[in-house]
């Protein structure tokens, strides 16, 4: 039996996600993530990856990419929480997803995307609606930037309402 199933998500309003089909214990291997393996080339000279849409790239090691971008990956269709219960895990050209804590049967299977804060971040707004969440998707060590820009603004905009 499977680990998950895929149901409307709870997170990402018009698409699907991934939901534990029983308990899931932490360190769980979960899904393996499949997709074509890629140079770093051919990466750098796609106009596939240019953040327009939705990209499903991640870098294995200095010389190679995997493009989860393929229907066989149902991997793809986790999405991101800003307080997940998922990681992704890899040695080589392999790569899966692990469980990072105890997942209760019909909870959605959510990772941390890892995306950077640089000028692009509001393309990206985040809508998992945790406790933690900074409103964009950008990785866990980066989030701070965007809580204390908010702050700055809140700030701000209270002075000028006064």
């Amino acid at each position: 039996m499977k680990l998950y199933r895929i149901r409307k998500s709870n997170i990402d309003r018009k698409g699907r996600g991934l939901y534990a089909t029983k308990d899931i214990k932490e360190g769980a291997r979960i899904i393996d993530y499949v997709g074509k393996i890629i140079t770093k080339k051919q990466t750098e000279e796609s106009e596939k990856f240019d953040n327009a849409k939705p990209i499903y790239l991640f870098n294995l090691n200095n010389r190679y990419d995997l493009d989860g971008d393929v229907l066989w990956n149902t991997a793809r269709l986790i999405n991101h929480s800003c307080s997940n219960n998922c990681d992704y895990n890899g040695t080589g050209l392999k790569l899966w997803v692990v469980a990072i804590k105890d997942i209760k049967k019909g909870e959605e299977l959510t990772c941390d995307y890892g995306f950077g804060y640089d000028e692009d971040y509001k393309q990206f707004p985040c809508k998992c609606a945790a406790k933690n969440c900074c409103g964009y998707i950008v990785r866990a060590e980066s989030r701070w930037r965007i809580n204390k820009k908010f702050k700055i603004t809140t700030k701000k905009n209270n002075r000028v309402n006064r």
